[in-house]
């Protein structure tokens, strides 16, 4: 069976039971998790995640008129949605605002889409730090190409979605998600410099060597201001040194100039600064390791990652903390190389590589620590490093 033979087979079949014939496209785009590098895709640095083996899919068919029907079967709803201009962001609403979004930009660079029907599914995780909004707007991007025969360069579609997500949804997200979303390939990393687009893919096809998803199945209530925060404390971090993004900050620049950042009476602004000026560096050495098969230097700078995430970006949680501290005490002779969190922060999931040998022992020993711990069923995942966003059908 291919790799999304079971939810390609459920899309259609709910298509053909909602709109009564065969869809003439069928599009994938997959979700993604980052091995290393967080928060640093808005302060111009470094990236490096890889697309998982977790998807959102879209059946569709065109139709005379000038809207979109779209069906989702996730949230059980439908929505009529705009395919041609002016599309005003206020009139989009819930998930929705992601599939508008990402049709008014793509009609902004040129990919003008008929009316159609569509219907969405999707296996990636809502809420775990699995981008599965940015695998919506690709998709849809994608989609919009397929309809129209007009396709643009993948770095402009993911950056039409990023702009979607801005505009449309209100979340000042940076460019890392829609990038490998769009631009992943099999058995590889994504090495991303967030501030000129160039892409480096770096082999992950060690047979021996899986990526775990462990979704803590938490997601802290929060105020929604939390990552705007985060990002203008390193806006100003920046501002107060003298340079455009932290990206321009080196570790000796950083220690130099700690009193300017102590200077208002606290330490904040120096912690946050030093993560993401340290995790540029961490996820540079991680490329270099994973190019060398170092998979033990690779492991230490994933918790090393970790634990600036949990102490100077403070967007950790409890229930994380505990999955990573289990990943560690399984350890290297129990198979796991690595861990830590993955996403935004404040609850979703963790990112491991783990041998393949000891996978069935170290997610039967994680999920049944974190139940004694937490009192919450743990769910988890092995994947691959999979292709970026593809049209599996066309008429």
């Amino acid at each position: 069976m291919g790799l999304y033979d079971s939810l390609q087979d459920e899309t259609i079949s709910e298509y053909k039971q909602i709109y009564g014939r065969e869809p003439e496209f069928l599009i994938q785009a997959p979700g993604r998790v980052n091995l290393i590098g967080e928060h640093t895709d808005y302060n111009d640095g470094f990236v490096f995640p890889l697309a998982i083996e977790r998807c959102t899919m879209i059946a569709a068919s065109r139709r005379s008129g000038k809207t979109g029907q779209v069906w989702a079967s996730l949230f059980g709803e439908s929505a009529e949605l705009a395919v041609s201009g002016p599309i005003d962001p206020k009139d989009s609403h819930g998930w929705s605002a992601y599939v508008q979004g990402a049709i008014a930009c793509m009609l902004e660079e040129g990919v003008e889409a008929p009316g159609f029907d569509a219907v969405i599914r999707a296996n990636v995780p809502l809420g775990g730090g699995l981008s599965s909004s940015a695998s919506l707007e690709v998709a849809t991007a994608t989609l919009m190409e397929a309809m129209s025969g007009t396709t643009i360069d993948p770095v402009k579609k993911a950056l039409a979605c990023q702009k979607a997500e801005h505009v449309f949804v209100g979340m000042p997200c940076g460019i890392m998600d829609q990038f490998i979303s769009a631009l992943g390939r099999r058995d590889h990393a994504l090495f991303l410099d967030c501030r000129d687009y160039s892409t480096r893919h770096v082999p992950l096809a060690d047979p021996n060597i899986v990526v775990l998803i462990t979704n803590s199945n938490v997601k802290h209530e929060l105020t929604g201001s939390e990552y705007p925060e985060r990002r203008a404390s390193c806006e100003k971090a920046a501002a107060l040194l003298g340079v455009a993004k932290l990206r321009d900050v080196s570790s000796d620049m950083l220690q130099a100039s700690r009193d300017v950042l102590l200077a208002g009476g606290s330490d904040l602004l120096y912690r946050r600064a030093r993560h993401v000026v340290e995790e540029d560096t961490r996820t540079q050495r991680t490329a270099d390791a994973l190019v060398n098969s170092d998979w033990t230097t690779a492991g230490q700078l994933m918790y090393a990652s970790h634990e600036s995430m949990k102490n100077d970006f403070e967007i950790s949680c409890p229930e994380i903390d505990a999955l990573v501290d289990i990943a560690q005490s399984i350890g290297l002779d129990g198979g796991v190389l690595g861990s830590r969190m993955t996403g935004g922060g404040f609850g979703g999931c963790t990112v491991s590589l783990v041998r393949l040998e000891a996978l069935d022992d170290v997610i039967s020993k994680m999920t049944r620590d974190y139940k004694e711990r937490t009192g919450i069923e743990a769910t988890a995942f092995a994947t691959r490093a999979a292709d970026g966003a593809g049209v599996l059908r066309l008429p």
